[in-house]
């Protein structure tokens, strides 16, 4: 069994071995790993069972620190140097003139997939949304205006959240024209406790757009991930019923895994599980490794399981914790 047909078959509920996991970084840990090691390359050679490609195109620097999106936004990289924070938000009032958005890439889309079909290995394929719903809408015009007017101001929110599905639609059609695995869409919903805007206001705004781009991929005969930080339980039999296959991140200091393992893992594969947050940074190398065989044990059960870091590791994890 390869990679691909490993994780294909966690995630339609058979119990592997071993279980299929994913390792990512942020540039900053990669950067200090890599000189660890003395091999730049290392990513390529921990046998990752997943490859993924994202849709929208890259940032462009506009000055030292800060960088400017496809939606342009420009971003303040001066301290986090993969997300950053936005500096200016475009859209300062509820309006529907701001609503501009660019056209899609379709070029990029192209070009991206075609690069991901010919990585070396037999791994399961992922393209990707980042900021796809909510986050999108919210670094345009800031989360707590985009929380009020979902209150005072629902029109102009409707509007924009189509605008921004719309944009979505055009590159999920255009994508699912080759032959990738599954299609993954990145938007946090969750915090600590409990959802950034609760369930009834997700219902209203999030969940149509999120049914109209699950639909398309499902169609299509692809699995559906999808990312978000953050506790989302109570949205689980929403995104279950609209055809998820797969979540990340799970995170073990927010769920209680044994239980929603438990109560979701006939539905939903969970993706994570290591916690990045309270655990990977300070635990001792072979804390790490009982953790994680104890994890897969717990989770890995009738299948539905890839291991992983709840989050790209950050630059607080020791080199001997990777």
């Amino acid at each position: 069994m390869n990679h691909k047909e490993r994780v294909i078959a966690a995630v339609n509920h058979k119990e592997v071995f071993p279980v299929p996991y994913s390792i990512s970084f942020t540039s900053e840990e990669a950067e200090k790993v890599g000189e660890y090691l003395k091999d730049a390359d290392f990513r390529s050679k921990i046998g990752n069972h997943i490859d993924s490609v994202g849709l929208i195109p890259e940032v462009t620097t506009v000055k030292p620190g800060y960088v400017k999106d496809a939606f342009g936004v420009v971003w303040n990289r001066t301290i986090d140097k993969d997300i950053g924070v936005v500096d200016q938000y475009l859209i300062p009032e509820p309006e529907k003139k701001y609503i501009r958005l660019s056209q899609p890439d379709l070029d990029f889309v192209d070009e991206s997939i075609k690069r991901l079909l010919v990585m070396p290995g037999e791994n399961f394929l992922i393209v990707d949304i980042g900021c796809s719903m909510f986050e999108r809408a919210w670094t345009l015009c800031g989360m707590e205006n985009l929380l009020m007017w979902m209150v005072t101001d629902g029109n102009f929110v409707h509007a924009l959240l189509d605008a921004i599905c719309d944009y979505n639609m055009e590159i999920i059609q255009r994508a699912l024209q080759y032959p990738i695995d599954c299609f993954m869409f990145g938007d946090d919903w969750g915090q600590q406790k409990g959802q950034i805007m609760g369930p009834t206001y997700w219902r209203e705004y999030i969940l149509p757009r999120v049914k109209r781009m699950y639909k398309a991929v499902k169609d299509a005969g692809k699995f559906v991930c999808q990312h978000s930080c953050g506790d989302i339980q109570a949205l689980f039999p929403d995104l279950i019923d609209a055809g998820l296959d797969i979540y990340q991140t799970f995170q073990p200091e927010i769920y209680d895994m044994a239980k929603v393992k438990e109560e979701y893992g006939s539905s939903l594969t969970f993706w994570g599980g290591i916690s990045t947050q309270h655990f990977l940074p300070f635990a001792a190398p072979e804390e790490i490794k009982v953790k994680v065989n104890e994890t897969i044990a717990l989770l890995g059960k009738r299948g539905g399981y890839i291991v992983a870091p709840t989050h790209s590791m950050p630059k607080d994890i020791p080199v001997q914790n990777v």
